[in-house]
């Protein structure tokens, strides 16, 4: 049934790549149709999926309309936005899916100040893959099932204003509707499960108690910046969730919540020794735990990343990163755990490596990206090649390799999720 759907998807690609008319009715929108299909490498995987756990068809539509004339809208330089995702997935027998991207209005009310509110991905920091003072959610699930790069980020209802005095930029954030980072659960792919202490698939049965819908569960987000020649400085500011629900609410009905966070930030990034250098440090408070005494809740830590990338010519660029985190507080941690309970380390390493080659007038982008953590003894190998067939046309394969000693550290829960990935995408 799998193979069916991805012929008869190739066959609408065709189609659509060889009929000029087939979006005449569309005009002004963009997009693209592709189909994706991920085997599973790994043996024993919990979650028992006929070898697969990617399968499906996405047509994607964006679009956006800027208002012109004499009413308000357009003396205030309003353009609409819209992004959509269609999907037909045959991981789980075909059913169909809408996801909304991007719905939102920018505006310019007064000079220096711009507004942006509905539906928008929202991202700020230095990390490549890795992310300190960038609070707003990911999907973690479209990362190791091999979708495309842009679907890690997902979308926030939100209101973004950007001021631009003479001194510094200012963006200030406000979110009404509190989205989770979209984590394996089982479904698609296993992942640790606290209670069952050990990887877990579909047998899994865990509740996650997201914050209500009340003012008082408003998540703000602040970042100042600027350049100072040719480097930019900002600082963050966040008050909301952790996105990651960690915390446990209550152990024996199995329930675990999004703790409050708050996080205080700053970070760097400009030329450095003929590359470009970045720096990034943040601290994570936990206003519920504020001394870590409490074993159920995520202790406050602070946070630290460094990265340099370099070009080193004929289309090959080099990239690194290092990773440091501190759970704060460390003694009252372990002096509250019980005998039964995981006990993590105090301080957490991650190295990454990122090589780019470009082959052929620069139609084939072959990339690796390592994550490796000494602390943790484990890591997340990516590889893929890109092809751009033509203007249209492009293929992409590629290898999630997660692995890991102990079973509940972040990438060694992922390592039953190994997959090889293909897909094929028409552009229009």
């Amino acid at each position: 049934m799998v193979f069916k759907r991805i012929k008869i998807l190739l066959a609408v690609l065709f189609l659509l790549a060889n009929t000029k008319a087939a979006f005449a009715g569309f005009s002004g929108w963009h997009g693209f149709a592709e189909g994706a299909f991920g085997g599973v490498l790994s043996k024993n995987d919990p979650v028992k999926h006929s070898g697969y756990n990617l399968a499906e068809e996405r047509l994607q539509l964006k679009n956006q309309y800027n208002f012109e004339g004499e009413d308000l809208l357009s003396r205030w330089q309003g353009v609409f936005r819209f992004k959509g995702d269609f999907t037909l997935d045959e991981y789980f027998a075909g059913r169909t899916d809408f996801e909304l991207r991007e719905a939102n209005f920018s505006f310019t009310p007064v000079p220096l100040v711009d507004v942006k509110a509905g539906r928008q991905v929202l991202t700020w920091g230095t990390g490549d893959y890795l992310f300190i003072n960038d609070a707003f959610p990911k999907d973690y699930v479209s990362f190791y099932a091999g979708r495309d790069d842009e679907y890690l980020k997902m979308p926030s209802d939100a209101v973004k204003i950007s001021l631009y005095p003479e001194q510094v930029n200012i963006d200030f954030i406000v979110i009404p509707h509190f989205t989770p980072n979209n984590m394996p659960d089982g479904d698609r792919l296993s992942f640790y499960d606290s209670f069952q202490g050990g990887i877990s698939g579909r047998d899994s049965e865990r509740y996650l108690e997201k914050p209500g819908h009340q003012g008082k569960n408003l998540e703000y987000a602040g970042r100042l910046y600027r350049n100072f020649g040719s480097t930019e400085a900002a600082v963050y500011l966040y008050r909301g969730f952790d996105k990651t629900a960690r915390s446990y609410k209550n152990e024996a009905a199995r329930e675990l919540y999004y703790e409050r966070q708050d996080i205080y930030g700053a970070s760097l990034r400009g030329e450095f020794l003929g590359g470009i250098g970045n720096i990034e440090g943040a601290y994570l408070r936990s206003p519920e735990d504020p001394r870590g005494d409490n074993r159920l809740i995520e202790n406050s830590s602070v946070r630290f990343m460094a990265g340099y990338e370099k070009d080193l010519g004929n289309d090959l660029k080099a990239a690194f990163q290092y990773y440091y985190e501190e759970m704060l507080d460390y003694p009252a941690y372990r002096r509250s755990l019980l005998p039964e309970d995981v006990v993590y380390d105090e301080y957490k390493h991650i190295i990454t490596q990122r090589i780019t080659k470009l082959y052929k007038n620069q139609t084939v982008k072959v990339s690796l990206f390592n994550f490796y953590s000494p602390s943790n003894q484990d890591g997340y190998l990516r590889f893929s090649v890109e092809y751009d067939i033509t203007d249209q046309w492009k293929i992409t394969s590629g290898v999630n390799i997660p692995w890991g000693v102990d079973d509940y550290t972040d990438f060694g829960q992922m390592k039953k999720n190994k997959n090889i990935y293909l897909r094929v995408r028409y552009s229009f």
